[in-house]
C-alpha cells in the first residue's frame, strides 16, 4: 500500500459502475447552502488527474474527474456562492466561493474539448458513476508535493487500481485532440 494518499474514490479500490446510471447530483461540501449541480447521464472520460489546477480533497495527490456536455449540467441550488477559479483558464472551474469545491467547468472557447463541462464524480450523491480508467499529469503531482522518490510506488498503486499512469492524457485523447488540430488549421 502506498503511503501516499491518491484520493479517497482511488485508496480503498474502486468502486463498480452501475450501467444504469442515468446521472445525478453534485453536491460541494458545504453543510449551509450548499452549491447543487445537476448532470443527466453518465460521467465520460474519468481519471485520475495529479494536475495542480483540478480541486482535489484535502491531504489527496490526485483529484478524480471526468466530463459531461455542457447542456447536461445545470446549477440547481445556491449558484451564487459560485465564482470561476481563473479566468484566463481554459477550463472555466466554477468553485464554491465557501468551502472551496470545484462543481463544474465548463469549455466554451473553441478547442477540442469545446462544449464539455469537467466535473468532480465523487461529489455525487448517488453512486454509479463511471469509475476512473486511467491516471493523466501523473508527474504533476510532484508538483503538488509529492515526493519525487515516491513516484514509482505511485505509478505502481496506479497500476495495481487499473488506472494506466501518463503523463499527459491517454493515447486515445491525444489522439482526438491532434486530429482536431489537424482539422481545424487556419
Amino acid at each position: 500500500m502506498t503511503t501516499v494518499t491518491l484520493h479517497p474514490a482511488l485508496d480503498s479500490g474502486l468502486a463498480p459502475t452501475d450501467p444504469a446510471f442515468v446521472g445525478g447530483t453534485l453536491v460541494c461540501a458545504c453543510t449551509d447552502r450548499p452549491v447543487r449541480v445537476r448532470v443527466e447521464g453518465q460521467v465520460a472520460h474519468n481519471h485520475a488527474c495529479g494536475c495542480t489546477k483540478c480541486w482535489k480533497p484535502d491531504g489527496a495527490a490526485f483529484s478524480v474527474v471526468a466530463v459531461a456536455p455542457i447542456d447536461k449540467v445545470t446549477v440547481i441550488e445556491n449558484g451564487d456562492k459560485l465564482a470561476v477559479v481563473d479566468e484566463s483558464a481554459l477550463i472555466q472551474r466554477h468553485a464554491c466561493t465557501s468551502c472551496g469545491v470545484h462543481m463544474h467547468g465548463p469549455v466554451t472557447r473553441k478547442h477540442p474539448f469545446q462544449g464539455l463541462s469537467f466535473l468532480h464524480p465523487e461529489r455525487f450523491e448517488e453512486a454509479g458513476w463511471q469509475q476512473p480508467g486511467f491516471a493523466a499529469f501523473v508527474s504533476s503531482a510532484i508538483e503538488g508535493g509529492v515526493a519525487p522518490e515516491a513516484m514509482t510506488e505511485v505509478r505502481s498503486r496506479l497500476r495495481d487500481l487499473g488506472l494506466e499512469p501518463y503523463d499527459c492524457l491517454n493515447p486515445g485523447l491525444m489522439d482526438y485532440i491532434a486530429t482536431w488540430t489537424v482539422q481545424n488549421r487556419a
